[in-house]
């Protein structure tokens, strides 16, 4: 912290040092006290009854069929999931901020109700709609397109409750973009796609990473609204939160549940960290334009 030189009541120049913010030593300690209890003590807790098990039992636990079933199905819908969502998110949000018409506002207030909502009622509301007898899975059905109790169930409820962490994200920032960069494109004749392509594209690509990692965070471990619409099926629509629940409730397996979370735990800090090194990319490139 840099010193500043003040004048002292009796009109001596001495320096004395002064934080920004008053009491920072103790807002800082309380910070790292409850970020400590909430977080670093219940993920080391986790890491240390995983470890219980050895390297033996701990693949013992992972390494079966049905684990590594869950995880492929958790982690490549959640990717997928995250994906999709980046692309209605931008769509929406473009639509929410660049237009005016008729009930804007409360298209704006539905965008939070996956917030709002508890994940149990979210996942019975789908199941309700797309199961074979729901309002719109009777009429998917003829057509030959199963949702709930399938895979494709999964994915949808992984991009309900993904949706509005990239609409969110993006809103602030278009609000915030000024219109004379679009200007000036089009008096240089570039078209409506060169426009969002070359100009605007480039400027939102770092929020929109931070959508992807915020929704992709949120549907790897999504459960509530997932494990009604999935069925469960063995091999099929089992997702890994769901195995753990499994182990604790009817196993009484608390270091197998454990070892599972700490695999989803690694894959999901690697795969984060991935995504900020690439938001940090792109945000240099869109810099150095």
């Amino acid at each position: 912290m840099a010193a500043c030189s003040i004048r002292s009541p009796k009109g001596s120049t001495d320096p004395v040092s002064r934080h920004v913010l008053p009491g920072f030593r103790l807002s800082a300690g309380y910070t790292l006290a409850v970020l400590g209890g909430c977080v670093l003590l219940p993920l080391s807790a986790l890491l240390w009854t995983a470890c219980e098990l050895g390297p033996a039992g701990w693949w013992a636990q992972v390494a079966t069929r049905r684990v590594l079933a869950s995880l492929r199905l958790s982690f490549g819908a959640a990717l997928l999931a995250a994906s999709i969502d980046v692309i209605l998110g931008l769509l929406i949000a473009w639509v929410l901020v660049r237009y005016r018409f008729a009930f804007r506002r409360v298209c704006d207030a539905l965008v939070d109700l996956p917030f709002a909502l508890p994940t149990a009622v979210a996942g019975i509301a789908l199941t309700a709609l797309y199961a074979p007898n729901g309002w719109i899975g009777s009429r998917l059905q003829p057509l030959g397109i199963e949702v709930a109790y399938t895979r494709l169930g999964v994915l949808l409820a992984m991009v309900f409750v993904g949706l509005p962490f990239v609409v969110r994200t993006l809103q602030p920032v278009l609000e915030s973009l000024e219109s004379d960069l679009e200007e000036a494109a089009y008096t240089l004749g570039a078209s409506p796609l060169q426009r969002f392509s070359r100009v605007l594209l480039p400027l939102l690509l770092p929020t929109l990473l931070t959508g992807y990692a915020l929704a992709l965070a949120r549907a790897i471990g999504e459960y509530g609204s997932v494990v009604f619409i999935s069925g469960n099926r063995l091999f099929r629509t089992e997702i890994a939160p769901y195995l753990i629940v499994q182990k604790i409730d009817s196993q009484y397996d608390y270091r197998g549940a454990a070892a599972l979370g700490a695999v989803m735990l690694a894959a999901s800090l690697l795969l984060l960290m991935a995504v900020a090194v690439l938001q940090r990319w792109t945000h240099r490139w869109a810099v150095l334009r």
